[in-house]
């Protein structure tokens, strides 16, 4: 069974920022992390005109928990993790699970 991690990032500060940092530091290390399917990345639109609870929300799956711990466990995963203190300062919400389609 397929197992996700999904982090949602506050909105920050620094919108310009942040999304640089994101884009061109933060993404390519989790792109890196042995044993992930699939990644991606939504930036939220506000929905009858109210802001979004999170600026963006990526999220990650890998084959099971075992593959996620892994990768996690990982030079990889120790350093997406440790990314976050540069650039995630309004901070994230993190969970993880199995994963079922449902569609």
């Amino acid at each position: 069974m397929a197992f996700q991690l999904i982090v949602m990032y506050h909105h920050p500060e620094d919108v310009t920022a942040f999304d640089e940092h994101y884009d061109s530091v933060h993404a390519p290390i989790a792109a890196r992390l042995p044993g992930l399917r699939s990644y991606t990345v939504m930036r939220p639109a506000p929905v009858r005109g109210e802001r979004p609870p999170y600026h963006l929300i990526a999220v990650l799956t890998f084959d099971d928990e075992d593959a996620y711990n892994a990768g996690m466990a990982g030079e990889e995963g120790k350093a997406a993790v440790a990314d976050l203190a540069n650039f995630a300062g309004a901070g994230v919400t993190m969970v993880t699970g199995p994963a079922n389609a449902v569609v």
